[in-house]
């Protein structure tokens, strides 16, 4: 029982009526009274509207929508604080299956508040993390350095490869200044949960440069980047290109017939767009 209605039912001796629904049944030799109801009737004289009516200020935000009055047509408050609570009804999902892998994406629980993901079928647990880390005074045609992080949300060893945008690209439409990215492959090692907190657990070797490699602490990476605001005045844009490798470790459960590539390496590629501020004068 997940809700504990039996036990309580099983308290009640067979036979004898739920407690709550014993005031709703007739008496023995009562007879049943018909309740009658007047029609409301139309009023042909309206109370006028006050003097001020039209002359005092009104606050919208006092003032209650169409919708919210017909959603409580009881009432149809005038003002918000005139609002009640409405009950909200149970909310729950259905189950729903990939149609290429057959796999639960989303599954029904007895909670509607604890629904998960069975499976991370997500691009965001996938694809490397970019942000913004520091960014120095953008000045119009000068060189600054800004310094970016990328996050390994995979268990693997990741390579992420940063290119610029080509000239015609179409996707560099927004883009407002020149942007230098390191043109050497960046190791993103695998993310562990547990790293962190096992101070005996020995640091990797990457042999990181300097020059590009910033720092790096666990799944997580540190890269300079130079750019060079071609605009006067306005937001600093970059755009650039992150190529980085994806291997689908979830198998299917209907097997191809042309043979099992799931675990094959396959190189994506993104377009990004970063907004470092304004240019000071």
């Amino acid at each position: 029982d997940k809700y504990g209605l039996g036990t309580r039912l099983q308290r009640q001796r067979p036979g004898a009526p739920i407690s709550a629904l014993a005031g709703l049944s007739l008496k023995e030799g009562e007879d049943q009274k018909e309740i009658k109801i007047e029609p409301a009737d139309a009023v042909e004289e309206v109370e006028p509207l006050p003097e001020d009516y039209y002359t005092r200020p009104i606050n919208l935000t006092e003032v209650t929508t169409l919708r919210q009055r017909l959603l409580q047509p009881d009432f149809q408050p005038i003002c918000a604080s005139q609002l009640y609570p409405r009950h909200k009804h149970l909310l729950i999902k259905r189950s729903l299956r990939c149609r290429k892998c057959e796999h639960n994406l989303s599954k029904p629980e007895f909670n509607p508040t604890s629904i998960k993901f069975k499976i991370q079928l997500v691009a965001v647990n996938y694809i490397p993390e970019v942000r913004i880390m520091s960014i120095p005074n953008l000045r119009y045609m000068k060189e600054s350095q800004v310094l970016l992080t990328l996050t390994n949300p995979v268990e693997n060893v990741t390579h992420v490869t940063l290119l610029e945008c080509e000239e015609g690209d179409p996707d560099n439409i927004n883009s407002t200044a020149k942007v230098s990215v390191p043109s050497k492959e960046l190791i993103l090692a695998g993310k562990d949960a547990a790293a962190e907190y096992d101070e005996l657990a020995e640091p990797q070797d990457f042999q990181d440069d300097p020059d590009v490699i910033a720092f790096r602490k666990a799944n997580k990476v540190g890269v300079f980047i130079k750019v060079t605001p071609q605009k006067e005045e306005g937001e600093v844009t970059v755009s650039f290109k992150m190529k980085h490798e994806f291997k689908n470790l979830t198998a299917p459960i209907r097997p191809n017939e042309e043979g099992d590539h799931s675990s094959e390496v396959i190189w994506l590629t993104h377009h990004v767009e970063l907004s470092l501020g304004p240019v000071l004068p």
